[in-house]
């Protein structure tokens, strides 16, 4: 007689086919500028860990950040160490992670919870103060068959409460899909497998000064499209077409039918941390702007970029990524460019793992955006503006000048603090000053306000409590230059943050 077939059975893969220890295939996510190495020296890596006493002589595997910002995005957290019979690291959490369905499937789940709350003082420069909460969850499944295919969704609520302004869309998404994908392996070359994604997807490159998920934003950036990629040792290749998707607070997000995003992205690897990117990047916007003349029109901007940044032993840090663009806006030719320089030091071996850095960011202007046969001020994309122009988000890479230094210390392995000084000057002063978003914040047609915006000091604090969860808590203020005070309310802007993120 016939037997009925076994049920499955899900375990914890520790042990089974041997293409389950490339699954899934993990690309550590690419150093930005003002790279913070890790503490070097033995010691306590989380409140945690000093409370019980867990003295390591190194950090413990873990595939986020001891930060609570994380920009990586969740199908590229890396929990394979699970699956190696000696590994001593085990966590309640664990149980959601990397279990199978046979000899075929392989299930993953996961998410976040993040609060914040955020007290402005003449918000975004208009005068008005704004002290507001911001609460974030998502959640994440994850289904392989074997090395071949996958399923990734990923859930996202994003909501804001106790705004006296106008939220903005990177604010609220009540509910929607961050991440719905199939990957596909088209073929293998020398042990490394290439994929074809299919559908919603984050996408982070390089820097993330050009192409990334914005993960200061309470609702993070995503695409609808294709992404093939090939991953191997010594060299990365990526090539896609997307559309943005634009957030609704009461409907599903759909894609940007006027705005198609293209790219190739070529990255050689040195070693761990020091890389080389060569790019090219095409957004082309049906969506009319208004031109020189008063033309109406759309607008294309084909983007040509190379980025060099590593370091020597692990104390001499350097990053350095020029841009050059091209294309055609409302009927006028473009032709912009931006660059960025920054040389830092970590000392390495001393006490509290200082590091500095010395900055110098340039984006290019419209010398007069009334007569100016050519348009000059270059288009930023799909960047992480945060990151780079200082935490109030008041000053983005368009016609801007940005003196900056960052000084980093862990008193303990366990607390990072940071901060950073920007000394802020309009590259043309007919031009506007842009916000970390793209839009004019202000502008002075004559160029008689001057083209000093003014200097902003940042300070942070993480302290990371445990595996799963962060602290941070920041303060931001700008100093107005004769710019700003002369084009508007000119006072002081501050900004005062406490965030709270437990992931798993």
């Amino acid at each position: 007689m016939p037997t009925a077939p076994e049920p499955l059975v899900f375990q914890p893969i520790l042990l089974g086919p041997e293409f389950w220890k490339k699954v899934p295939p993990i690309e550590p996510p690419p150093r930005p500028g003002w790279a913070v190495l890790p503490p070097a020296k033995p010691g306590y890596f989380s409140l945690r860990d000093r409370i019980e006493g867990n003295f390591r002589e190194k950090p413990p595997k873990f595939p986020y950040p001891p930060t609570s910002l994380n920009p990586d995005s969740f199908f590229n957290a890396d929990f394979r160490y699970l699956s190696d019979p000696e590994n001593t690291q085990f966590d309640f959490f664990d149980a959601f992670k990397r279990w199978q369905a046979g000899d075929n499937f392989l299930l993953s789940s996961g998410g976040e919870f993040r609060y914040r709350y955020m007290g402005e003082l003449n918000s975004r420069l208009s005068g008005a103060d704004n002290d507001y909460h911001q609460l974030r969850g998502r959640v994440y499944g994850d289904v392989w068959f074997r090395n071949k295919a996958r399923v990734f969704v990923e859930f996202l609520s994003a909501t804001q409460a106790g705004n006296e302004r106008p939220a903005l869309l990177i604010d609220r998404n009540p509910a929607d899909l961050l991440n719905l994908f199939v990957d596909w392996k088209v073929f293998q070359d020398a042990g490394t497998p290439s994929y074809l994604r299919v559908g919603r997807q984050e996408l982070l490159f390089g820097s993330q000064r050009l192409v990334s998920p914005l993960e200061w934003a309470n609702n993070r950036r995503t695409f609808e499209g294709f992404r093939w990629f090939w991953h191997a040792p010594e060299w990365n290749v990526d090539v896609f077409a997307v559309r943005p998707v634009i957030p609704n607070a009461v409907e599903f997000d759909e894609r940007d039918v006027d705005q198609t995003f293209a790219g190739f992205w070529l990255t050689k690897k040195i070693k761990p941390g020091t890389v080389r990117d060569y790019y090219v990047l095409f957004l082309s916007n049906a969506r009319p702007v208004l031109g020189r003349n008063g033309q109406r029109g759309g607008q294309e901007a084909t983007t040509f970029g190379t980025r060099w940044s590593g370091d020597h032993d692990g104390r001499w840090l350097y990053d350095f990524e020029g841009m050059y663009q091209t294309g055609n806006r409302a009927f006028q030719t473009v032709s912009a460019g931006t660059y960025a320089a920054g040389i830092g030091y970590r000392a390495k071996n001393v006490d509290w793992n200082p590091t500095f850095w010395a900055y110098n960011e340039w984006a290019s202007g419209t010398p007069d955006p009334a007569t100016s046969l050519r348009y000059s001020t270059f288009n930023p994309l799909f960047p992480f503006g945060h990151l780079y122009f200082g935490f109030l988000d008041l000053v983005g890479r368009q016609n801007i000048n940005d003196f900056n230094m960052q000084l980093s210390v862990h008193p303990a392995n366990w607390v990072l603090a940071l901060v950073q000084y920007h000394h802020f000057s309009l590259v043309h002063a007919k031009d506007a000053l842009y916000n970390a978003g793209g839009a004019a914040l202000r502008r002075d047609p004559t160029g008689g306000s001057g083209r000093f915006v003014g200097q902003e000091v940042d300070a942070l604090v993480n302290l990371h409590l445990s595996a799963h969860q962060d602290l941070l808590f920041g303060y931001s203020v700008l100093f107005p230059g004769e710019f700003i005070q002369n084009t508007g309310t000119g006072a002081v802007a501050h900004l005062l943050y406490g965030q709270y993120s437990f992931k798993w």
